[in-house]
């Protein structure tokens, strides 16, 4: 492995950008804790779950930055960028997190208002007289 491995993923607005050092399990968020950051044990581990199916988090340090979005679609790119670097450490691991849908890139965005509209899809109330 070299040095360390920088990795990128998105959700909706999120961006989130890993780096991956080998270590003894330190997670740093924008500066806080993990837990401190992501409060809700379901977030954490869908933050981790590339480290489940691969066995363990222990022998990495993570720099984690994160913009944009709310909590879940960040944890949510977190994951993908995560599984990203672990990926390109290790090709081996590709098809493993394939099958388990980490490396698929979730595209879904809020769709634009239109114009003449009350929101994307829905319209003004039309009354006939």
């Amino acid at each position: 492995m070299t040095e360390e491995i920088l990795a990128t993923g998105r959700r909706k607005t999120a961006v989130s950008s890993v780096r991956l050092r080998r270590g003894t399990g330190k997670i740093d968020i924008n500066g806080k804790e993990f837990e401190q950051y992501f409060p809700l044990e379901i977030q954490r581990r869908s933050v981790l779950a590339p480290f489940e199916a691969v066995g363990g988090h222990k022998k990495y340090d993570l720099i984690i930055r994160v913009k944009g979005g709310g909590i879940e679609g960040q944890a949510i790119a977190t994951r993908l960028s995560l599984a990203r670097a672990l990926t390109e450490e290790d090709i081996n691991l590709r098809q493993d997190f394939k099958t388990h849908g980490f490396l698929t890139r979730d595209s879904r965005k809020k769709e634009r208002k239109k114009y003449g509209h009350a929101g994307a899809r829905k319209r003004f109330q039309f009354s006939k007289r």
